[in-house]
C-alpha cells in the first residue's frame, strides 16, 4: 500500500471493526515468540496470517495503569493511574481504591461511539469499582466481566467477594455463581466469556453494525483457570492448560469472523497488559523468554510483550515488524482505522501504527517505562537507559516475593531504589536482551547514545503534565458490598464505616 493509496483508503475505510484481545500473558509464552512446547497453535497461525510485533510495550508493568493507558492513549502518569504514596509505586484498583478513571479522559470507545460502533468489553475493567467508574459511563455500551481481579474467596464480612456484571448490574459473584476450584483450577469462566464474544459479533454482523470488542479475561492471572476439558493437557501444569484454552478461544473468535465474512473487515490485535508474573513461577507464571524479570518491574521481562495484528486481505502474511510499539498506540490506530482524529486538547503518547503494519515504514519514537510516578527507564533505537532501576525491596524480598527469580544481576536488578540519573546505566538490547552488560560509561558508544537519548528525555519532562493521582486513597467502605442489581439477588452486604486513609504500596 503505497501512501497516496494508504491516504484514499483511510478517507473511505470508515466501518473497520475492531477486536483487541488484552491479557496477561508473558512474551515467551506463544509458540511463535519461540515457547518450545508449542502449544498456542491458533495464536501462531494468527501471527503467520498477519504481522509479529517483536518490540512492542505495554505503558505500565501493572494492570489497572495499563489497561487505562490503552484506552486512553496517554501514559499512566498523565491519565491518572499512578500514585505519589511512595517513590516509584506500582499501583492498581483493588477493591478498596477510592480512584478510579477520571471523567475528563476520553476513552476509545467513547470516541467510537460518535461515529456509530457499537462497543463491548468482556472480563476485567480495572478502572474503578464505584459508580462513577462504570464501564458503560465510560463509552461501552454492553459490558460482561468483573470490575476487578478474581482474587477469593472472601468472607463477605471482612471482604466481599468480586461482583460479575452484565451491563449495569450485577448478576453473581465469583467463588458464589461463577466458580472457580482453587484446589483444581477448574473454572468454565473463559468458556463463558468466549461466548459472549461469539454472540455479540454475530448480532453486529446481522445488524451490518461496526464494532469495538475488548476481550480482556483474566484465565493467566493467579489463581489460574481453566475449564475441565483443558485441564492436565498441557506439558506447562495448570498455567500452560489456561494459556492453551485462551489460545482455542482466540482461534474460534477469528474463524467466526471469517465464516461471517467480515474477517477483512476486521482488524484485531493480541497483546498483553504487563508481563509475566513470575512471582507465581513456575506452577502459575508464564514465560518472559530472554528478557529480565517480569510484572511489576520495568525492566524488559516486565515491559516488552507478545502482540500480533491480523487483518486478513490487508496486512501482508507472515510479516515481522520490529517497530517500537505500545498499548497506546491501539488508542491511536484504532481511531485512524475509523476515520477518526485523536483529541487534539491533550497529550496523546500513542502513534498511528498503520504505516508500520501497512507500509512496513519503521517510526522514529521513544519508549518511556514508568514505575508510578517515576520515569525508571527510556529505550530509544536499540539503546536502553536506566534512569533508576529496583525490583522490590529487601523487606518484601525476604518474606519471599521476588520479581526476578534466578535472575539476579548484581548492580541492576536492585532492591534498593537505585538513581543513575547522572551516569544511567545503558544496554544494547539487541547484542543484549537480557540487561546483563551494561555498556562502559567511558565508551564512545555511551557517549553518542547517550547524547541522542539526553536530549529525547529532556524534551519528554520539560512537557511532562502529570494528572492528578487516582490511586492514592483506599476506603473499605467502597468496596463491592453493595453493587447496583444486589438487591434483586438478594446479595447487598453492608459496607463498614467510611475510614478513608493513604493506600499502602509497597512495590
Amino acid at each position: 500500500v503505497g501512501p497516496e493509496a494508504l491516504s484514499l483508503w483511510k478517507s473511505k475505510s470508515t466501518f473497520t471493526s475492531f477486536g483487541v484481545f488484552f491479557l496477561q500473558m508473558g512474551w515467551g509464552d506463544l509458540g511463535a515468540f519461540g515457547e518450545p512446547s508449542k502449544e498456542t497453535p491458533n495464536l501462531d497461525q494468527m501471527a503467520s496470517e498477519g504481522m509479529l510485533f517483536l518490540d512492542f510495550y505495554t505503558a505500565n508493568p501493572l494492570c489497572s495503569p495499563s489497561r487505562a493507558a490503552l484506552l486512553t492513549g496517554r501514559l499512566p502518569v498523565r491519565n491518572g493511574f499512578y500514585t505519589t504514596n511512595a517513590h516509584a509505586r506500582n499501583a492498581y484498583t483493588p477493591q478498596d481504591i477510592v480512584g478510579g478513571i477520571p471523567d475528563s479522559e476520553l476513552l476509545l470507545p467513547e470516541l467510537l461511539k460518535k461515529a456509530g460502533y457499537i462497543n463491548k468489553i468482556i472480563g476485567k475493567w480495572h478502572l474503578g469499582h464505584r459508580p462513577q467508574f462504570h464501564p458503560l459511563k465510560h463509552g461501552f455500551d454492553e459490558w460482561f466481566g468483573s470490575p476487578n481481579c478474581h482474587f477469593g474467596p472472601f468472607d463477605n464480612r471482612a471482604l466481599p467477594n468480586i461482583p460479575v456484571y452484565r451491563d449495569w448490574e450485577m448478576i453473581g459473584r465469583y467463588y458464589e455463581d461463577f466458580k472457580i476450584d482453587l484446589k483444581t483450577g477448574e473454572a468454565n469462566l473463559t468458556q463463558i466469556y468466549l461466548q459472549e464474544a461469539l454472540d455479540f459479533i454475530s448480532k453486529q454482523q446481522a445488524s451490518q453494525q461496526p464494532f469495538f470488542l475488548y476481550w480482556a479475561i483474566d484465565a493467566t492471572h493467579a489463581p489460574v483457570y481453566a475449564s475441565k476439558y483443558f485441564l492436565g493437557t498441557s506439558q506447562r501444569g495448570l498455567y500452560g492448560d489456561a494459556v492453551r484454552e485462551i489460545d482455542d478461544s482466540v482461534g474460534k473468535i477469528l474463524k467466526r469472523l471469517q465464516k461471517l465474512g467480515i474477517s477483512e473487515n476486521t482488524f484485531v490485535f493480541f497483546t498483553s497488559d504487563n508481563g509475566a508474573a513470575l512471582i507465581s513461577a513456575p506452577k502459575q507464571g508464564g514465560s518472559n523468554g530472554r528478557f529480565l524479570c517480569g510484572k511489576q518491574t520495568t525492566f524488559e521481562g516486565g515491559m516488552r510483550e507478545p502482540a500480533i495484528a491480523w487483518w486478513p486481505g490487508h496486512i501482508p502474511a507472515g510479516g515481522v515488524s520490529h517497530q517500537l510499539g505500545n498499548v497506546m498506540d491501539l488508542f491511536t490506530t484504532s481511531l485512524s482505522l475509523a476515520g477518526l482524529q485523536p483529541p487534539s486538547d491533550r497529550q496523546i503518547d500513542g502513534i498511528d501504527l498503520l504505516p508500520a503494519i501497512l507500509q512496513g515504514k519503521l517510526i522514529d519514537r521513544p519508549i518511556f517505562y514508568y514505575r508510578g510516578n517515576e520515569m525508571m527507564a527510556v529505550r530509544v533505537g536499540l539503546y536502553k537507559a536506566h534512569y533508576w532501576t529496583w525490583s522490590n525491596s529487601w523487606e518484601e524480598y525476604s518474606k519471599g516475593i521476588d520479581f526476578c527469580p534466578g535472575q539476579n544481576v548484581s548492580g541492576v536488578t536492585t532492591h534498593t531504589q537505585e538513581e543513575h540519573t547522572t551516569l544511567p546505566l545503558l544496554f544494547h538490547l539487541g547484542r543484549d536482551p537480557g540487561e546483563k552488560y551494561p555498556l562502559s560509561f567511558a565508551s564512545d558508544e555511551y557517549q553518542r547514545a547517550m547524547e541522542r537519548i539526553s536530549v529525547v528525555v529532556q524534551q519528554h519532562k520539560v512537557t511532562m503534565v502529570p494528572g492528578e493521582p487516582q490511586l492514592n486513597v483506599c476506603d473499605k467502605a467502597v468496596m463491592n458490598w453493595s453493587p447496583p442489581g444486589c438487591e434483586k439477588l438478594g446479595k447487598c452486604l453492608k459496607p463498614p464505616k467510611s475510614d478513608p486513609k493513604k493506600c499502602f504500596w509497597p512495590h
